[in-house]
């Protein structure tokens, strides 16, 4: 899936978008968030897109999240 979504400095200023298009990965995200299927964001929003790009954009922000490294601060008491 790592190769549906392209990073390129000269595209929404090096945003993640899927490949082949300028449709930033967050916007799909949001349209997940505010509760769109996968099919409803390729009908109503973004027709070039299939369902594998919907799912791969998923999956983006799933892999930056698990290479995320959380530092946990001890609270002074």
């Amino acid at each position: 899936m790592a190769e549906r979504i392209t990073v390129d400095p000269n595209v929404h200023f090096g945003k993640p978008c899927v490949t082949g298009t300028r449709i930033p990965v967050k916007n799909v995200l949001e349209l997940v968030r505010d509760g769109c299927s996968p099919e409803e964001i390729i009908r109503d929003y973004y027709p070039d897109l299939s369902g594998e790009d919907v799912r791969a954009c998923v999956q983006h922000a799933m892999d930056v999240i698990e290479a995320e490294d959380l530092y946990l601060a001890t609270s002074a008491s």
